[in-house]
């Protein structure tokens, strides 16, 4: 019986893991700009940093039900956007995860020696390409185990914008679930799916670090 459901029903189970993935990679690149961005207004631009600690502070200290409940409806009626429950969907993601990653670049930043960036300097370099060339890939090796972490807590976390009816993974699970009324098989499947995801992820976060490391070592 759960063979024959899985096969039946894997092309569903395919485009809700595509969907998936998407919508989490969509929302990770976005909020390590977005971070990144905030980051430095904190740390370098001082009459916007009050502006950046709001920003922060907004993004970890509501959930991330209610962020994506705030995308969803209150945006579209602020703005006037035409209502998109998938961009609405990677956007609050990416919301709440720049909040934390703005702080985890701020100590990765700080965490390179001061003397680093003086030496980038009296070289000639700019302070755009000391940033860029000397200190991020510095602060990124050690920033590298916050960085997964976040990046794992946003695929896990995808799972919630099945409730404004994304087709994701979680939303094609449940709706099988209803179909079929097997909702140990399907769910246990689904969390096998999930952990599949995550374990690709930390390969390939892994293997980057790796060669990072390598190439500044």
């Amino acid at each position: 019986m759960l063979q024959r459901i899985l096969w039946n029903n894997r092309g569903e189970f395919l485009e809700g893991l595509l969907v998936t993935a998407e919508i989490s990679l969509i929302a990770i690149a976005v909020a390590m700009a977005v971070g990144l961005v905030i980051c430095l207004v904190r740390m370098y631009c001082r009459p916007l940093r009050w502006l950046a600690l709001l920003y922060i502070e907004f993004c970890r200290s509501t959930p991330i039900y209610v962020q994506l409940m705030w995308v969803n409806y209150v945006w579209p009626e602020l703005f006037g956007w035409p209502q998109s429950f998938f961009a609405a969907g990677w956007a609050a993601l990416a919301l709440q995860s720049s909040g934390y990653l703005a702080e985890t670049f701020r100590s990765g930043i700080e965490g390179v020696a001061r003397g680093q960036r003086e030496a980038a300097l009296s070289t000639g370099l700019s302070p755009f390409l000391t940033m860029r060339w000397v200190i991020l890939p510095q602060a990124v090796l050690m920033m590298t185990p916050s960085l997964m972490n976040q990046f794992l807590v946003v695929v896990k976390s995808s799972c919630l914008v099945s409730v404004i009816a994304v087709p994701d993974l979680m939303y094609r699970a449940l709706r099988l679930t209803s179909i079929w009324f097997e909702p140990i098989e399907i769910l246990s499947f689904t969390a096998f799916l999930y952990v599949a995801i995550v374990f690709a992820l930390s390969a390939a976060i892994k293997w980057y670090s790796d060669r990072l490391r390598s190439r500044y070592a």
